[in-house]
């Protein structure tokens, strides 16, 4: 076995060896694509014009002259045909100082196809900021951009953000803002560029979108459940991440309700509902775009009239009719007035 294929034969097995290291994007990379007749020129960021040397993965390259896909101009590496064995951090020396360092990565091919995306976004409201999650665990370093700009290769003004840490299911969460007015009629679709690594090798996946199509507001507030007549009126607000005004911002809101006599779910839209429940619960949507509907609120139990206020007091679990004001408090009084007597029991027991 000559030099040359000894070389490139311990470079496979460093690069294979080190492939799983990179799990960030590096300050200075290059992306090569697989059978490019076009070179790729590593830069040596010096500031003289004295000799350097090249190494890769900080191993000694004396035998790359022998190649000729790889060779030396001035203080730059040029390569060609660049396939799997030449991937990995490359580094430029003088002597013992590092000049400057560069990842050669690999472009992975795949066709675009935006319905089996990794890229999921949506917007709790029309304000001026969204969020998107990378779906793909296989990748170890996500960022991603908005704008055109970034949908162009090598686009040097894009902006990208990046994820600080994995999720727990292997995705990366990322919040963006883009400055669309909420008030204009929307003519411009939203464009997130993606850049992932995973093995020296780097992936670009692009999502177009209207703002309006991510739209999901988060869970509506139940405020309370007030009689009228034979019917229960249920107050409700949009969540506190809507956009305002609410007047022009409007919310539909769908309740789903149990009947107390026979346990039957039903749906309806307005906010009267039948007296005779026990549960209801209350989700929202944009009625002008329709819009995906929110999640659910949890349920909450339904209490009528104002006999006994203190099952109100929690009203995280329970939708109350508008008490007067201090029943809450007396509620406390007698509690609290209950276990001091039942205190005092014990101790004479």
């Amino acid at each position: 076995m000559g030099a040359l294929s000894l070389w490139i034969f311990g470079l496979l097995l460093i690069s294979l060896a080190r492939a799983h290291d990179l799990n960030h994007f590096p300050e200075n990379f290059v992306v090569a694509k697989r059978n490019d007749p076009n070179p790729v020129t590593l830069t040596c960021r010096s500031k003289t014009d004295e000799a350097v040397t090249w190494k890769v993965e900080n191993e000694e390259m004396e035998d790359v002259k022998l190649d000729d896909n790889i060779r030396q101009v001035g203080q730059n590496l040029v390569l060609t045909d660049i396939d799997t064995p030449k991937l990995g951090q490359y580094s430029c020396w003088r002597e013992e100082e590092m000049l400057s360092s560069t990842y050669l990565l690999l472009l992975e091919d795949e066709e675009e196809d935006e319905s089996d995306s990794p890229i999921h976004c949506r917007a709790k409201s029309y304000d001026c900021t969204f969020s998107c999650k990378w779906t793909d665990s296989e990748y170890k370093a996500v960022r991603l951009g908005l704008g055109e700009n970034c949908s162009s290769e090598g686009d040097k003004s894009c902006q990208w953000i990046s994820s600080k840490e994995q999720l727990q299911d292997g995705g990366f969460q990322f919040e963006l803002a883009h400055s669309l007015s909420p008030y204009a009629e929307e003519s411009t679709m939203l464009i997130v560029t993606a850049e992932a690594i995973s093995d020296l090798s780097i992936i670009r996946k692009t999502k177009r979108f209207y703002l309006r199509d991510i739209v999901q507001p988060d869970s509506p507030q139940i405020v309370k459940c007030q009689e009228v007549e034979q019917d229960l009126n249920v107050t409700i607000n949009p969540p506190s991440s809507w956009s305002s005004p609410h007047s022009f911002f409007k919310l539909e809101h769908e309740i789903e309700y149990v009947l107390k006599d026979n346990g039957e779910h039903r749906l309806s839209t307005s906010a009267l509902v039948p007296k005779s429940i026990s549960m209801l619960r209350v989700r929202s949507r944009d009625p002008l775009v329709l819009s995906a509907w929110s999640q659910w609120t949890p349920w909450k139990n339904v209490r009528k009239g104002k006999k006994n206020p203190c099952q109100c007091k929690n009203k995280a679990k329970s939708c109350c009719p508008e008490l007067p004001s201090g029943s809450l408090n007396l509620c406390k009084k007698r509690r609290k007035k209950r276990r001091s007597n039942k205190a005092e029991q014990n101790q004479t027991s």
